[in-house]
């Protein structure tokens, strides 16, 4: 099977900077549109690595995302809003970013190109074959995320990724990949873009489908989310009033004793 990079193939556009910026708006508000289509096409895929997910974390694993620029920030982006959103611990969803920590705001050179240091920082974070290991990688050919997921087959470790490229080195290496083809960007190889956004929705997809599946959601409503400002609180204050059907004053009383939306109905309920 053939590699192509389509994530740096030239723009359907030229002369941009001869552009208005109605123009510009507008023509990449057109590209932006095909996104969810391309999404649409890996759903088979998308379900299939979520069940994976779901699987490793009921039986105590954690999840793993790994990436370079763009990537590894979307995915510290999407594990950091796990816990405020479903109310689970840090250490559940884990985001690792080529560069370490610094790289999230500026850009570590040579960082990506590493062939060890996936693997060492995995390491620090003592993954095991409990775990499951997903790689994000637009271009699919990132040395950094490729080798980290040799050594996690190597250990028995389940590997996953999401990549903008078909046939890509890191889906050979991955047993669940994700490729969504999204094809030239706007402004040629800036992967930020329509990959970037694919990414994200893809990631959207995987979290939110596994904390659903895992009884963080009821109805419609985060019911496990952290009461961390007061705009939560009171949301969390109406989703009690609601489901209870009780005075918005007893719901504040009883989210203030259990801490929890998900607490509160089901003590409520016991005690009722």
């Amino acid at each position: 099977m053939s590699f192509t990079k389509t994530t740096e193939q030239d723009s359907k556009y030229n002369h941009l900077e001869k552009m208005s910026a109605s123009a510009l708006i507008h023509n990449i508000n057109n590209e932006d549109k095909t996104v969810a289509f391309a999404v649409e096409k890996v759903i088979p895929e998308i379900t299939a690595l979520t069940k994976i997910i779901v699987e490793k974390l009921k039986n105590g694993g954690r999840l793993f995302y790994l990436g370079a620029g763009t990537s590894g920030r979307l995915g510290i982006l999407d594990a950091s809003e796990c816990p405020p959103t479903f109310g689970v611990p840090h250490e559940l969803v884990v985001g690792l970013i080529a560069g370490g920590d610094s790289a999230i705001r500026k850009a570590v050179e040579f960082a990506e190109d590493s062939t060890t240091q996936g693997w060492i920082d995995l390491q620090q974070d003592n993954v095991s074959e409990k775990d499951i290991v997903i790689g994000i990688a637009a271009s699919g050919t990132t040395p950094y995320v490729i080798a980290a997921l040799k050594a996690c087959n190597e250990q028995n470790i389940i590997t996953g990724c999401i990549t903008c490229n078909k046939n890509s080195p890191l889906s050979k290496v991955s047993k669940f990949p994700i490729e969504v083809v999204v094809g030239p960007e706007f402004v040629t190889g800036s992967s930020r873009m329509k990959a970037g956004t694919a990414q994200k929705m893809v990631l959207n997809m995987l979290t939110t489908s596994t904390m659903i599946l895992l009884g963080k959601v009821k109805g419609n409503k985060m019911v496990d989310m952290q009461l961390s400002n007061d705009k939560l609180v009171n949301r969390g204050i109406n989703m009690l009033a609601n489901e209870l059907n009780i005075d918005k004053e007893i719901a504040a009383k009883l989210l203030e004793k259990y801490k929890n939306v998900k607490n509160a109905i089901l003590n409520y309920n016991n005690e009722h």
